[in-house]
Parts: C-alpha cells; sequence; structure tokens
C-alpha cells in the first residue's frame, strides 16, 4: 500500500509532474523546436530520440499525476535518476554534449526534487 502525499508535498509534486508532462508533449510533438532552441548541434536524423524521450516524460508524469502517491514519486524520481546516469557517457560526444548535459541535468533535478518530496515519509 503506498501512502498518500501530505497537500503541501502532494501539490509540489503535482507541479513538478505537470511541467514534466508539458516537457513531455513538446518533446513528443515538436523535438527540432527544442532541438533548436537548446542544442542546435544536436542531428535532425537523432529527433526520434527527442520523442522517445518525450512519450517516457508523458507517461512518466502522467501517472504521478493520476496517483500522486509516494510510491509513484519514488519511481519517477528513480527513472530520472537513471536517465541522468544514461546521460554521462554521451557527454563525451561533441554533437551530443549539450543536449546530454541539459537532459541529464534536468532529470537529476527532478530526481532530487522527486526523492526531496518524499524524504521524510516512512517506507
Amino acid at each position: 500500500m503506498s501512502t498518500e502525499l501530505d497537500n503541501g508535498r502532494g501539490r509540489v509534486a503535482r507541479l513538478l509532474s505537470a511541467a514534466g508532462l508539458a516537457a513531455g508533449l513538446l518533446l513528443l510533438t515538436r523535438p527540432e523546436v527544442v532541438a533548436a532552441a537548446v542544442a542546435p548541434a544536436f542531428p535532425r536524423e537523432r529527433l526520434w530520440l527527442a520523442r522517445v524521450l518525450g512519450a517516457r516524460l508523458v507517461a512518466q508524469h502522467a501517472l504521478v499525476l493520476a496517483a500522486p502517491t509516494a510510491s509513484a514519486v519514488r519511481l519517477a524520481a528513480a527513472v530520472d535518476g537513471l536517465h541522468a546516469a544514461s546521460m554521462l557517457p554521451v557527454l563525451g560526444l561533441p554533437r551530443y554534449r549539450r543536449a546530454a548535459l541539459i537532459s541529464g541535468g534536468l532529470a537529476a533535478a527532478s530526481a532530487l526534487a522527486g526523492w526531496s518530496a518524499v524524504g521524510s515519509l516512512r517506507r
């Protein structure tokens, strides 16, 4: 059984997930706009990667918005942490470096915020 978040922590979790859902929708539907704005060197033939990331963000954050429980937030934070870690080797690739830095940095921040939102709850 999952612990319900209190009003303040639940509000933070929903706010973060709403932002993540919006980012995911943008990556899913307009990856070329995002790439042009934040990582102009990102290869256009690889925009499908941004769409895959967008789809994952939409699914992940829709789950948290539908059920903002401690378990859902922990799961989302773990997925974000894995994504951040997966960007580390990509930092060595010049064409992908800026995209990996931004994507990994945002994922790390999201993971930390998620864990912070549920940090004081008993497991």
